[in-house]
This record gives structure tokens, sequence and C-alpha cells, in this order.
């Protein structure tokens, strides 16, 4: 089992920042792929950004390239989310996500934690 708690969910000012933060125990955290969705009123969870346990390579959804970016520390089993240049359309309630390797569908997903609300105002 894996227990997954996110944090730095809030408001925030279009254009301004946040940074969430994921912190894993229950496995050896430096092992498991890492991601982060989110999902929107009315809308389906979509990736958003995913590292791999074993060499940290990152993998990103379109609509943030270039603005999100995810980092992981294995000596903190904790996983973060930068995001940059928000936007009204950010808005969404962000999940950490864990598995064996990077989760990029959600349907393939093991381990959620409880999700954070993340509003951007315009």
């Amino acid at each position: 089992q894996v227990q997954l708690v996110e944090s730095g969910g809030g408001l925030v000012q279009a254009g301004g920042s946040l940074r969430l933060s994921c912190e894993a125990s229950g496995r050896t955290f430096s092992r498991l792929g890492m991601a982060w969705f989110r999902q929107a009123p009315g809308k389906e969870r979509e990736f958003v950004a995913g590292i791999t346990g074993s060499d940290g390579s990152k993998y990103y959804g379109d609509s943030v390239k270039g603005r999100f970016t995810i980092a992981r520390d294995n000596a903190k089993n904790t996983v973060y989310l930068q995001m940059n240049s928000l936007k009204a359309e950010d808005t969404a309630v962000y999940y950490c996500a864990a598995d064996q390797s990077v989760p990029t569908r959600h349907e393939k997903v093991t381990y959620w934690g409880q999700g954070t609300q993340v509003t951007v105002s315009s």
C-alpha cells in the first residue's frame, strides 16, 4: 500500500505561481513512478505531469508544457509540482498519483491522494 498526502493548493491570481507537494509513505518511494492529474468540474481527470523513479525522466501534458515543472526528492519521499503563469483554465482539483511505472492515464493509476483544490482567478 502507498499513502499519498497532497498540500499546497489555494487561491491565486492569473499569472501567479503555486507549488504543490505530495508526500508518500508505505513503499520504497524511489521505485515509484509519480504523477499529477487534475479534474475540473464536469470534465474527465487529466494527466498533468509525471516523473519516473528510475532516472527522473519527466513527462508533461500539452496544456502545461513550459509552465509547470515536476520534481521529486527521494530523501523526503516527496514529489512537487511547480506551477507558473497560472491561467483560469488551470482551476481544478489536483491529485497526486503513484504506480510501479509513471501513470499517464487515470484508468491505470493504482494509488491516489485525496486531492487539493487550485483556484485561479482571472
